[in-house]
């Protein structure tokens, strides 16, 4: 632990030199295809963003050409950094002229990536030295090792280096009522203290290593997803279609901003119940997808209800918004559901423009 801590701190130290305006130096031609490619989805975080791509781009790995780093934007406002990070080697640029939704960025990335591996990461992460190369030495293991490994989540830290969990059991509805009664931290995890790689349900989608045919196989992730639950859908048809998941402590990096310690604004919870339904509806009974849709709407109804009375109206047209998407699930009009989802994120937007930008409160990465 300590050494990981000492390698995050190096690696926090030279950041302001990482954040130089300088060009990054030009991978080597010498390999032709990356083992590695790295997807970022970015959304409002674009100097986040660009410092975790400096981060990449002074691994080793990179100048070889055994790495590569795709960045997909969904639709954020205008940047100067975005003009610049088009501009450096090794990295491919995809910018929307809306916002598809996670789940459609990173199979955007990931269509346009070359590697056998592919490695998401979130912009709000830290690295720490050495990081890449170790992803190298990782998937040339499992290549010997674990032939059917077909997803791997790595160890998360907070900011403040104690442990974060990033993995848990797969959602059901009596757990998902049961965990309400617990800390926010633990409601979708299980704290894992594993020593060495193993086997776990699911891993989240934060820093998450994936074997190009294995997504290929599941078809990428499912675009229903908008935010949230896309991972543990991911892991769960893996596993449903012989490929292994796996939790490997030996490799982890700082993960800043956790949906979990922070608080959760009105269109934010609607995006993460909209991703719970999602998930119950596809692998719950139906009667269980039911009990949760009424269960979704008597809690958006009550907070409706609370915060007209607070006077907060948007806040009370979001609930009533969820209500509604709820009830379009659980009636089978998943159609109509994600449009109203697409007419909030449309709204957020335009309420946001021109404004300075909390990009972890606004829809952040998974």
């Amino acid at each position: 632990m300590n050494l990981v801590l000492q390698s995050f701190c190096r690696n926090i130290e030279a950041l302001p030199r990482l954040l130089s305006h300088r060009r990054p130096r030009r991978p080597s031609p010498a390999v032709q295809t990356p083992q590695v490619s790295v997807v970022i989805v970015n959304y409002c975080q674009w100097p986040d963003t660009a410092g975790l791509v400096r981060q990449l781009l002074a691994a080793p790995a990179v100048h070889r050409g055994r790495a590569e780093v795709v960045v997909v934007d969904n639709h954020s406002p205008p940047h100067p950094l975005a003009a610049r990070l088009r501009r450096w080697p090794g990295v491919s640029l995809r910018r929307w002229r809306r916002n598809r939704g996670f789940a459609r960025a990173v199979n955007e990335g990931c269509r346009l990536s070359r590697g056998q591996w592919l490695l998401l990461l979130n912009p709000d992460v830290t690295i720490p030295t050495g990081f890449l190369d170790g992803i190298l030495e990782l998937t040339d293991r499992l290549a010997q090792e674990e032939p059917r490994a077909g997803i791997v989540g790595l160890r998360l830290y907070n900011s403040d280096g104690t442990p974060q969990p990033s993995s848990g059991p797969f959602p059901t509805l009596a757990g998902t009522l049961a965990r309400m009664l617990l800390p926010r931290t633990w409601r979708k995890y299980h704290p894992r203290g594993a020593r060495r790689r193993c086997r776990v349900p699911w891993v989240t989608g934060c820093c998450l290593l994936l074997r190009r045919d294995c997504l290929q196989e599941l078809g990428g992730l499912d675009p229903d997803f908008f935010l949230y639950y896309e991972d543990v859908d991911l892991c769960r048809r893996a596993r449903a279609r012989g490929w292994s998941v796996w939790f490997e402590p030996s490799l982890g990096v700082i993960h800043h901003n956790p949906l979990h310690r922070r608080a959760v604004p009105p269109h934010l919870r609607l995006f993460t119940r909209h991703a719970l339904l999602t998930y119950g509806s596809k692998h719950w009974p139906r009667w269980q997808f039911q009990v949760l849709a009424g269960i979704v709407r008597i809690e958006a109804r009550l907070r409706q209800w609370w915060t007209g009375w607070r006077g907060d109206e948007r806040a009370a047209a979001l609930f009533g918004e969820l209500r509604a998407i709820a009830a379009d699930l659980a009636g089978r009009r998943r159609t109509a559901a994600r449009r109203r989802l697409n007419r909030v994120v449309r709204q957020e937007e335009e309420r946001l423009a021109g404004r300075p930008v909390d990009c972890h409160s606004v829809a952040p990465s998974s």
